[in-house]
């Protein structure tokens, strides 16, 4: 016997039940029949059925997916596919498509070539690779969560649904198994996307552009050292060490970072590190050695990278700037040889030299105030940027405090005081 047409009978409601509506009943309530609008404040209505008045008991909905139904024989409805068919980042997901172009999360899962050693029947019904993808970036919003937590919170009301084959967020084992199946390629690719975006939103907005250069434009970056605590274990106390003291007895050992970001968008592009080590210049001497072996593809000719005054030496600048341009501020112990005239900007060029080799840079020299000192401070920066036409001294002058709100806003340190 069938239920349907469905007689006219409440039943009792409560908050947390499921509700499912053919879709082609939706309809708009207003009057005259036009379709609701962003300044509506209105619920969509049911077609056919008896008209909403004030003070009428109402049950509100929300769409949670649309779906294919399924009815079993007994009359039970219950939605077709799998929750993480329909699953999203929400407002996140929909910036990047707008930005981007729609799907872009699906098309990059597309494009993912699986390991099949790690994911295969039982594992693959489980899961997709676009869910995953979204379930290893909410992961990094929610890193003390359990993965299963956080499948849970990507699933949101799409876990209350009652599918057509019972859904169980998979297992503490599936999901590593997922996550070595698809490799670090589609992280990546999603990685460099969304740092596009990022600086196209940027782009797109007046006077929101940093860079130096006309004929040849390079949009600025930083790079600067910066101390993490991690737990007091004797693990951390003998791998990362700790700083400040000859015997270890500091509150906390640390790891050394060498964030590296673009200054105006803030976008972390990468993040070596290693111990924090006692010798500060050392630790990140080895650390800009890792980023010009590991991390080559985040610098192009099209930028240039400001560094601060830890020197580290010609040699490693030399190879940089095969990679690069940077601009770094000189400690007044680095003996230079001026071998130009001043140029009209007030700078000039000079030799530097050490470990067997030398190099010729730009030296911009400029006075700073710093809040709190009487006497004006002497800035020199070096720059593997000859010409200065195109890149002007007064302008690295005014560019380079943007090294503080590039590196230290990535690490959520801000220094200020700075003019």
């Amino acid at each position: 016997m069938s239920s349907y047409p469905v007689p006219d009978a409440g039943v009792p409601v409560s908050a947390g039940m499921i509700v499912a509506v053919p879709e082609g009943l939706l309809a708009s309530p207003l009057r005259n029949g036009r379709e609701l609008g962003e300044s509506d404040r209105s619920a969509l209505v049911v077609g056919g059925t008896q008209g909403i008045r004030t003070g009428g008991r109402t049950v509100f909905l929300k769409v949670v997916a649309v779906t294919e139904a399924v009815v079993t024989r007994d009359g039970q409805v219950r939605a077709g596919g799998r929750p993480y068919d329909h699953a999203t980042l929400g407002p996140l997901e929909d910036w990047l498509d707008a930005q981007a172009g729609p799907g872009v999360i699906d098309g990059i899962a597309e494009r993912a070539d699986l390991d099949g050693k790690y994911v295969k029947g039982r594992y693959r019904r489980l899961l997709s690779a676009a869910f995953m993808i979204r379930v290893l970036v909410l992961w990094t919003l929610m890193p003390d969560a359990q993965v299963s937590d956080v499948i849970l919170a990507l699933a949101g009301d799409l876990a209350l649904l009652p599918w057509s084959r019972q859904w169980h967020p998979a297992s503490e084992r599936a999901c590593p198994d997922w996550r070595k199946a698809l490799g670090p390629a589609p992280l990546e690719e999603l990685q460099a996307t969304v740092l596009a975006a990022a600086a196209d939103e940027h782009a797109g907005r007046p006077g929101q552009s940093l860079t130096i250069g006309t004929a040849r434009p390079l949009a600025v970056h930083s790079a600067d050292g910066s101390l993490l605590r991690v737990p007091d274990t004797p693990a951390n106390r003998a791998a990362p060490g700790s700083v400040g003291t000859a015997d270890d007895s500091a509150a906390w050992p640390c790891v050394r970072l060498f964030p590296l970001s673009n200054c105006l968008t803030r976008s972390l592009l990468a993040m070596p590190w290693g111990p924090a080590g006692t010798d500060k210049t050392a630790s990140e001497q080895q650390l800009l050695d890792v980023v010009m072996r590991d991390f080559p593809h985040v610098l192009s000719k099209g930028q240039v990278w400001l560094l601060d005054r830890l020197w580290h030496g010609t040699l490693r600048l030399k190879a940089l700037a095969r990679l690069t341009d940077f601009a770094v501020r000189l400690k007044s112990d680095i003996p230079l040889r001026r071998i130009s005239e001043i140029f009209p900007d007030g700078s000039y060029l000079a030799e530097v030299s050490g470990e067997g080799v030398a190099m010729t840079v730009r030296v911009i020299e400029y006075d700073v105030h710093v809040e709190g000192q009487e006497v004006e401070e002497m800035f020199c920066l070096v720059t593997s940027l000859l010409d200065w036409r195109d890149y002007p001294g007064p302008e690295f002058a005014r560019l380079y405090k943007w090294r503080w709100d590039g590196s230290d806003c990535a690490t959520r340190r801000c220094r200020s005081g700075w003019r």
